[in-house]
């Protein structure tokens, strides 16, 4: 048994975003490898690309509800998410940390891998004991984009982080209490989870029965079927760039504690590139990802891989 970081592959579109993400917790020395949880999508130059890096790879089913559906044609990405629950079904393992492929690890965070969870027997149990089913950041509720088919309720008076903002020294070690807003939604980039069949068994029957319901997939899931059964954790392991842009929650934000940054919506950080491999995003935090990611490529160079080529 072993604990691992996980992220889910399901095409080539996120494939710089994963060998980043890989060496950037190389570069800041995690003891963990990252799993590279892969579909049938996945083409085999992908699983190339992965195996000449010395990524672990693992083969995983396409997760989809079976029974309810929800229609995401506005917002595609939210099929693949259903199968970033698949953690909570990897028993070879101790522990798992989930990632999405478009974060960037900036500091060390082994210690989510020591996170106090409940024992997988207590998760699968229940009861008023478990209170400790797996550990998240929130989810920004504050729509800044102004998305018209977000929840309409989904407005900063009801965010998390919002609630932190007359504190933000202690937003930088502890997460709001899921309480302080009546949404309490969690946001999936990251998830610490110790497997268990009886808890995933229940994840899947709650996903074929209630799809149709769920805004954002896997979030409005976990949301809702462990509502007060979740540990918060604070922004820094899970730090949503729109947190940082002024009139959001730049009041919490503070570069220097950030330890995983999330590049949630479009465009990604390699989307704006120039030939160089500098960022043209107005966006300082791409510039730190196209940073690391040079630094990765001069890195392979060096070994002789050849360029991403995909």
């Amino acid at each position: 048994m072993a604990d691992v970081w996980t992220t889910l592959i399901t095409n080539t579109a996120y494939l710089s975003g994963l060998l980043t993400l890989d060496y950037s917790l190389k570069k800041v020395k995690s003891a963990y490898p990252l799993v590279a949880l892969y579909t049938d999508t996945f083409p085999a130059e992908g699983l190339a690309a992965l195996a000449s890096r010395g990524i672990p790879a693992q083969h995983i089913r396409y997760l989809l509800p079976t029974k309810s559906h929800k229609d995401y044609s506005s917002d595609p990405r939210f099929y693949d998410c259903w199968s970033k629950l698949t953690p909570f079904s990897l028993t070879q393992y101790d522990r798992v940390v989930q990632l999405d492929s478009d974060m960037l690890a900036l500091r060390n965070m082994d210690e989510l891998m020591e996170l106090e969870l409940d024992a997988p027997a207590a998760a699968a149990q229940g009861g008023p004991d478990s209170k400790r089913v797996f550990a998240a950041g929130h989810a920004c509720v504050c729509n800044p984009l102004k998305k018209p088919h977000y929840p309409k309720d989904w407005i900063p008076a009801h965010c998390a982080f919002t609630h932190q903002h007359p504190d933000p020294d202690r937003a930088q070690t502890e997460g709001a209490d899921p309480a302080v807003g009546p949404l309490g939604f969690m946001n999936g980039g990251l998830q610490v989870v110790n497997p268990s069949a009886e808890v995933f068994q229940q994840i899947v029957d709650y996903m074929d029965g209630n799809a149709a319901s769920m805004d954002f997939a896997d979030q409005s899931l976990l949301s809702t079927l462990f509502r007060g059964r979740w540990v918060p954790l604070p922004y820094v392991y899970n730090a949503l760039k729109t947190l940082r842009w002024e009139n959001v929650h730049a009041p919490i934000w503070r570069d220097s504690e950030v330890k995983n940054i999330h590049y949630i919506l479009t465009p990604n950080p390699w989307d704006e590139l120039d030939a160089e491999g500098n960022s043209t995003s107005k966006d300082e935090t791409h510039r730190w990802w196209a940073d690391v990611n040079k630094e990765r490529k001069l890195s392979e160079r060096t070994q002789g891989l050849p360029d991403d080529g995909f």
